[in-house]
């Protein structure tokens, strides 16, 4: 098996490291590939001149004896994921960077990289599977038999093409015992914590983020109620999400949440628990993985947003690449800019980004 040369994405993490050693361990030519996304000092924790997750991954393939290779797009992600982003934020929509970042960045450049250098594969420390369905001949993703890890959700735009040469060692095991492996074989980042929720927000801050970033977003506007009457006042739409109950100053016989965000007349909307709930939504930009060429209603479980359980809904394909989701019941705190993703069982189905809820 030496003959097949397997490009891995290292994090300089546990997970992409014990992912570099167990392919190792399998008897794949395997050599890493770390991204540059940002050498700022101020985001990034250093070593020497470098930051540290990449000179934890250098050192990783340097015990494994590994060749290692750092790819600079820090350009490319500050425009396609950073400054997207933000902009998503300025206009009442709450993103999934992770999502965009694995079809347009991670998997996208790694590969491309990968296969310069004469890769048949590439890897990533992912929780979840790929496998080949040999009734349709499409390459499918399926989750990971950790549920409580399971990132399936995350790579629902994958195109068959990439798809086709990714291996997900890790979307066979649980948590616990990438931990127990790791540690077993002595990988220096064994008891490494685990990466923020977002790579480059420090502390998870995003409303942090956006006021260093582009504080010109940040308009000051009314909060209202769902008939419209002025409850209060905000310090940008950018700083609110739906579903969120928190932080905005208002004195309420019951307890209020943001339940839309009007970019138009920069107005968050706010209402009571029932009114967080919807019937349906509307998505774009779909990607089908697990289908093809979709042209009839079809009945699938759905996911809104990474982390939440699944709920019954009927999908219906509309024009230009949209579907209509209907759910069985009301589903709480239905999030534009976030993906709504299909599911049958275990297998991702497709998905596609959340326009607005019906």
């Amino acid at each position: 098996m030496s003959n097949i040369r397997v490009a891995v994405a290292m994090s300089g993490g546990v997970d992409s490291s014990l992912t570099t050693l167990l392919l190792k361990e399998q008897g794949y030519d395997v050599f890493g590939i770390t991204m540059l996304l940002s050498d700022d000092r101020r985001d990034n924790a250093m070593e020497g001149d470098i930051p540290k997750y990449i000179a934890d991954a250098q050192k990783v393939a340097e015990g494994l004896g590994i060749e290692h290779h750092v790819l600079d797009l820090r350009e490319k992600f500050k425009e396609c994921i950073v400054d997207c982003f933000v902009n998503e934020y300025a206009q009442g929509r709450t993103p999934n960077p992770c999502v965009i970042c694995n079809r347009q960045i991670k998997f996208a450049e790694i590969w491309n990289l990968a296969k310069s250098l004469g890769a048949d594969y590439m890897a990533t420390g992912h929780y979840a599977r790929v496998m080949k369905d040999e009734n349709s001949q499409r390459y499918v993703v399926k989750k990971g038999v950790d549920n409580h890890k399971d990132q399936s959700y995350a790579l629902y735009r994958l195109p068959q093409e990439i798809l086709s040469h990714v291996l997900l060692p890790l979307g066979e095991i649980c948590k616990t015992e990438t931990r127990a492996l790791a540690e077993k074989y002595g990988l220096i980042v064994a008891d490494k914590p685990e990466s923020q929720e977002i790579c480059f927000v420090p502390d998870d801050d995003y409303k942090a983020l956006i006021r260093k970033l582009s504080p010109e977003v940040l308009k000051k506007g009314d909060i209202v109620d769902i008939k419209g009457k002025v409850l209060g006042r905000h310090d940008g739409i950018a700083l609110y999400t739906i579903g969120q109950r928190k932080g905005m100053g208002i004195a309420a016989p019951e307890p209020l949440y943001v339940v839309k965000l009007d970019s138009q007349k920069n107005q968050v909307v706010v209402g009571g628990a029932k009114d967080v709930f919807s019937n349906g939504l509307i998505a774009d930009q779909v990607n089908w993985v697990a289908l093809d060429d979709v042209k009839e209603p079809f009945t699938a479980t759905v996911k809104v947003r990474y982390g939440n359980r699944e709920n019954q809904a009927t999908i219906t394909p509309l024009e230009n690449g949209t579907v209509q989701v209907d759910f069985m019941e009301p589903v709480r705190a239905v999030t534009p800019g976030q993906s709504a993703v299909f599911y049958n069982e275990d297998t991702v189905l497709g998905g596609g980004i959340i326009l607005h809820s019906i």
